[in-house]
């Protein structure tokens, strides 16, 4: 049978808890394939804010011991399922199933180590409804990265695009090269520039008038962009240890204030952008996006890139889109993760599924 002939026409609930914390992101889909061609419509969607106390907890869950980490991931899977349980009633959602990415705390594949809390069991129970979650640990199990997972739904789902650009806490890039979709991370952007911002009390740069407002400083440019991220080729993906081992170190060396140290930090976003990107069509997705003196410098590094911004709502939502749509190609077993954005032996259909029986 051709899995990719099957006629679908499914709901989902898709959640997604980026690297920068903005909160937990609630995107209610559609999805139907006919003619062999994937179509999605976008029906509700929402962003609940974290407690405090939680939003400290994982903001430093990679220094606790066993025990409190457990605990985490069983109550931030409460609070996944419970916020989720909410949203259905709200909107008086009934998909057929959840698809959870949780929150990526530990990354390291080269040591086939990755783990995103929010215990899929938990989010089960509190809703009734089947879950997907767990969708990296197959792939590095399999000699990959483990990331990016989005570039199967850019394929999919936005192939009226050259390129797919996402500006969260990392940035990363997806298009198809020699028949083969390409993707990677190219640098850290929101993880860099929020914690900077943290350091004068915002949360983030609105517009990016702080960094507008800042100097360029060539020495520091110049050394982040010699960093050694940069020099290797091929699947590569950045995680949170990689910030705190080489970026933040490099750029808090430089005596410079907040806003030059932003200027200059968005000046080498747009740098490594532009060396990255494809001519043609490009769509730029994440908070990023809203960061309108960054988009500004990636148009002047880029000028051979037709670069797309779109509504706020597939802005703020394509990733938790894209992972409600690895839940139904899961659901359907087909491959969602591809070797050839992550370097794994093979193809894969990642992810752990929580089998509801519904009787909540």
């Amino acid at each position: 049978m051709n899995k990719s002939n099957l006629e679908i026409d499914i709901n989902v609930i898709g959640v997604m808890s980026g690297t920068s914390l903005d909160g937990l992101d609630i995107c209610y889909a559609n999805f139907i394939q006919k003619n062999s061609k994937w179509f999605y419509k976008i029906i509700e969607t929402q962003c609940i804010n974290y407690p405090q106390p939680l939003k400290m907890q994982i903001a430093n869950a990679h220094l606790m011991d066993a025990n409190f980490f457990v605990q985490l991931n069983t109550d931030f899977g409460i609070f996944i399922g419970k916020s989720v349980k909410t949203f259905l009633d709200t909107y008086s959602a009934k998909p057929e199933i959840i698809a959870s990415h949780g929150h990526s705390i530990f990354h390291q594949p080269e040591k086939k180590l990755t783990y995103q809390i929010g215990n899929g069991a938990n989010i089960a129970a509190e809703t009734g409804i089947s879950t997907v979650c767990d969708f990296r640990s197959l792939d590095v199990a399999l000699n990959g990265q483990g990331a990016p997972l989005v570039p199967i739904g850019d394929k999919l789902l936005f192939s009226d695009y050259d390129s797919c650009l996402n500006l969260g806490g990392f940035s990363n890039i997806s298009f198809n090269k020699n028949g083969k979709r390409i993707a990677y991370d190219i640098c850290p952007v929101n993880f860099v520039l929020n914690y900077y911002m943290m350091k004068i009390g915002k949360d983030f740069d609105e517009d990016g008038m702080t960094a507008r407002s800042g100097n360029i400083d060539i020495k520091l440019l110049d050394s982040l962009n010699e960093l050694n991220f940069y020099k290797s080729h091929g699947p590569k993906s950045l995680a949170r240890e990689d910030v705190e081992k080489e970026f933040l170190p490099l750029i808090d060396s430089f005596n410079l204030n907040v806003e030059d140290k932003l200027a200059t930090y968005c000046e080498h976003i747009a740098i490594q952008i532009s060396k990255n990107i494809p001519e043609g069509k490009i769509i730029i997705t994440g908070g990023g996006a809203f960061n309108k003196f960054l988009i500004e410098r990636i148009k002047n590094n880029a000028p051979n890139c037709t670069i797309y911004i779109p509504d706020d709502q597939t802005i703020n939502y394509k990733e938790a889109l894209i992972f409600a749509f690895l839940g139904v190609l899961y659901l359907y077993d087909l491959p969602n993760c591809l070797s050839s954005v992550t370097g794994a032996i093979s193809d894969s259909i990642g992810g752990a599924l929580y089998k509801s029986l519904k009787l909540i």
